[in-house]
Order: structure tokens, then sequence, then C-alpha cells
């Protein structure tokens, strides 16, 4: 009797855990992630977090720590002052798609346009994919690129592709 009770409360407890991991949005991964504090930060200057924690879905291009420290410098400083909120919106949401796109859709989606696909970002911009060297490749409206370097971190409400640049519309 005491072994099926226990059997009973450890099924209990991992199907809770399990679902509250199920349950994780992509802000909450962000959140998770040790490599996407500016990224975080960003969000939350910019009013985004309750947008990206709704049902979406959206396919994030989460750029990493590393990759807003390439920004020239002052860059960052300046789009998190309080009256450059849209400013920093149209940067953070240009790195956003309506929609699930996992690696596999998106691999697909520039094979099928011969090379490269155009993805229409949430700010309106576009995002140019391709592939060059097997990986991924991001070029943004103002000629720079962004290597994906991990894809297809799921969540209820999307994906989020890791990326090692910041994108930057007109």
């Amino acid at each position: 009797m005491k072994i099926k009770l226990f059997v009973a409360v450890l099924a209990t407890v991992l199907t809770t855990s399990f679902a509250a991991q199920a349950q994780k949005t992509i802000v909450d991964i962000a959140v998770g992630s040790k490599e996407h504090t500016t990224l975080v930060a960003g969000l939350t200057a910019a009013d985004l977090v309750s947008t990206l924690q709704s049902a979406g879905p959206f396919t994030v291009f989460a750029p990493t720590n590393g990759a807003f420290a390439k920004l020239p410098a002052g860059t960052l400083e300046t789009l998190l002052k309080p009256e450059n909120k849209a400013s920093l919106t149209k940067v953070l949401t240009y790195h956003v798609v309506a929609g699930s796109f996992n690696a596999a859709a998106v691999v697909k989606a520039i094979k099928d346009g011969g090379g490269s696909v155009t993805l229409k970002t949430v700010s309106g911009g576009n995002l140019v994919a391709s592939i060059k060297e097997g990986k991924v490749i991001l070029t943004d409206e103002k000629g720079n690129s962004a290597t994906v370097v991990a894809a297809d971190l799921t969540a209820p409400n999307g994906v989020i592709h890791v990326i090692d640049a910041v994108v930057l519309p007109k």
C-alpha cells in the first residue's frame, strides 16, 4: 500500500513538474538564460514582456548578451533610455516573426525560395534568411548579418532561435 501511495505521489509530482516546464513562454525561457539578460532588460524597458507571454505564436531570433555587446559603443545605453522606447521597440520587434517556424520550416522555406526567404517581422521590416556553410544566416535591411547558433527552443507560444548579432531595421 505504501509503495502504491509513493508511486501515485511521485507520478503527480512529475506530471506537475513537466506540465509547469511545458507552460514556459518565450519570455520565461529568455529569463532563465544567462546569455539573454540584455534581451530581457530590453523587453522589460520596451513593455514587450506581456506581448511575448501571450498566445502568439511567435518566432523570436534572440540575440545573446555578446551580440548586444557588438553594437557600437553607447547604442544599447541610448536605446534603453525611456525617451527612446519607440526605437527600442522597433529594434526588438524586428527580431520577431508572427507564427512558429522551427529550424526545419526555416530551412525548407530557404530551399523552396531558391536559396533565401524574406521574413516579415512584427516591426514591419524584412529579414532575409539564407544558408551559408550549413548555417542559417539572417541579413537585415542594412546589410548586416547574424548567424543562428542555437535553434528550436520551443514554448507553447512559439520558438526561439539564438543569434550571434543584433539585426537592425532601416
